[in-house]
């Protein structure tokens, strides 16, 4: 996949949106999120889909959502892990990158991705205009809010020793999850610019489901998605 910049566009073209979910529950505060909205007459219509779980699944549906309808914007958005030191569990998580984290090969001296194999780019660019106005505006709502990379995994990390190696490839991770890349690579092949959205339920690291706090990242995820119509108005 060739690497491709940012795309930014002007606001008031932004006339529909796409929201990509894995799953239902997701899809459900979301929704719930938009309905609890006060939009003006100027903001986007939503459609939220569901992705499907990873990113060759939620490549697909997008695409296929893609295909059917006209939009300007796509959302990948849901729950994930956060990196401890950028994401502490309920906090929400902007993406300036999309980054295929697993996409490449392993070697005698560790991991090395597609860049450094000469196949492309694990990266996309987050919309920079709209990320930082998101950002902005949950900032201003109180939320407790960061931007920075989110990885896209197809086997979701479940060590310390794992955790500790991505976020030393990857400077400033601050999440991870499971479909964000491949929503933006369908995004990008239409040249669509894409946003990231993710609250968190867990700490990257080792697998304490008993510590993961689901039903508050799914309300944090609901909240956030209440001042999208805002944000992206025209």
């Amino acid at each position: 996949m060739e690497n491709q910049p940012s795309t930014s566009i002007e606001p008031a073209v932004i006339r529909r949106v796409l929201i990509m979910t894995a799953v239902e529950a997701e899809r459900e505060a979301v929704l719930r999120g938009l309905h609890a909205a006060r939009p003006s007459a100027s903001a986007p219509e939503f459609t939220v889909r569901l992705a499907g779980v990873g990113p060759a699944m939620a490549a697909a549906s997008t695409a296929a959502e893609l295909a059917a309808g006209a939009y300007d914007l796509v959302i990948s958005a849901g729950i994930g892990g956060g990196f401890a030191e950028r994401a502490p569990v309920g906090s929400v998580v902007i993406a300036s990158e999309l980054i295929a984290a697993d996409l490449g090969a392993e070697t005698p001296d560790g991991f090395t991705g597609v860049e450094e194999l000469g196949f492309g780019s694990a990266r996309i660019e987050a919309e920079v205009v709209l990320a930082g106005r998101l950002l902005e505006g949950l900032q201003a709502a109180g939320m407790a809010v960061c931007r920075g990379p989110v990885l896209t995994l197809s086997t979701v990390t479940g060590t310390a020793a794992t955790a500790a190696l991505l976020a030393a490839r990857i400077p400033g991770a601050a999440a991870e999850a499971m479909e964000g890349f491949g929503v933006a690579v369908a995004a990008r092949r239409l040249n669509l610019p894409v946003l990231e959205l993710r609250t968190i339920s867990n700490l990257v690291g080792p697998r304490q489901r008993e510590l993961w706090k689901i039903g508050d990242a799914l309300q944090a995820l609901e909240a956030a998605c209440s001042y999208l119509p805002e944000v992206l108005h025209s």
